[in-house]
């Protein structure tokens, strides 16, 4: 523009450099001397704290570590043009932080790395149709547990009732990925293979609220709600849902891995009726899991 711009707003992520305007003294500098503007958004800024953590083990407010992530993405976008490797000084200050920030800082650094690619499948609201998709997720390199590669790091599924048999559910679920180009692969993948799926990785509205959205009550006839344990390893999932099988409808499935030994699952079946009680019961106790029914625990009663 070649003049002080006033913004309409400024997010205010990165506080200590959130301002409307440049001042007069910084734009003139400004003009003299810097050569380029790199542009980061929220992600890349906490991935630069990221790095600055493992480097140094040192916790950089956002505005601090604002030139890390600046000079990644110099570094990204100039290095082939380079003949000799690049040689970049950024500046960092300020340690300005808390613990509320720091939780938002690690959920956004997965993603800003895209080693975490929030996505969403649409799959029919028909029994079965959830184990079918747990399949097509293995078919494409997809588990859960540790151990790189595609591994599954969080599951939301709520039971639509009104479209029961007649329409699609959609299934929310992070998947940890080897690097960007992965995650787009994954995403494409799916698709080829008959799986609706977008990416929401870059989604802000998706990271910020939905993620963490309860889903609401569904209404469903005789729905029992359950919190499972089991050890967090790889295939522990599947053997769930071989051991349920097709007779039991999942109405509800939430998980999120914490890094710890054991993995916790909230899970709803609906019908489950008295009557069928005992052979679910069997089921689970086949696996040798730590399992909880949580259907008349307040939390469940006022939100599910």
């Amino acid at each position: 523009a070649g003049k002080r711009v006033t913004l309409d707003k400024v997010d205010t992520f990165a506080d200590g450099v959130a301002v409307k305007v440049v001042g007069e003294e910084t734009f003139r500098l400004c003009q003299k001397y810097m050569d380029e503007v790199m542009l980061v958004d929220t992600d890349e800024i906490c991935v630069a704290m990221k790095d600055i953590f493992e480097d140094t083990r040192s916790i950089m407010e956002p505005s601090g570590a604002l030139a890390v992530a600046a000079a990644k993405n110099y570094i990204a976008a100039h290095a082939e043009d380079s003949a000799q490797p690049l040689n970049v000084v950024a500046v960092t200050s300020g340690a300005n932080m808390n613990f509320d920030k720091l939780r938002t800082v690690a959920d956004r650094a997965g993603s800003g790395e895209r080693q975490e690619a929030l996505l969403c499948s649409a799959i029919p609201e028909v029994k079965g149709s959830f184990r079918r998709f747990i399949t097509l997720l293995s078919k494409a390199g997809v588990k859960r547990g540790p151990g790189g590669g595609r591994s599954i790091t969080e599951f939301k599924y709520r039971c639509s009732p009104q479209g029961m048999g007649d329409r699609k559910a959609h299934v929310f679920y992070s998947v940890e990925t080897v690097d960007h180009a992965d995650a787009e692969n994954l995403a494409a993948e799916l698709c080829a293979a008959g799986l609706e799926t977008v990416d929401l990785s870059k989604n802000e509205l998706a990271k910020e609220h939905v993620r963490y959205l309860s889903g609401g009550a569904a209404g469903l006839p005789d729905e029992r709600l359950f919190r499972l344990e089991f050890p967090e390893r790889a295939g522990a999932l599947r053997r769930f849902l071989d051991a349920v099988g097709e007779e039991y409808n999942i109405s509800l499935f939430h998980y999120r891995g914490a890094g710890g030994l054991v993995g916790r699952v909230f899970v709803g079946i609906s019908p489950l009726p008295e009557s069928a009680r005992a052979g679910f019961d069997a089921a689970i106790k086949g696996l040798g899991w730590e399992c909880v029914d949580e259907t008349d625990n307040m939390a469940a009663r006022l939100f599910l």
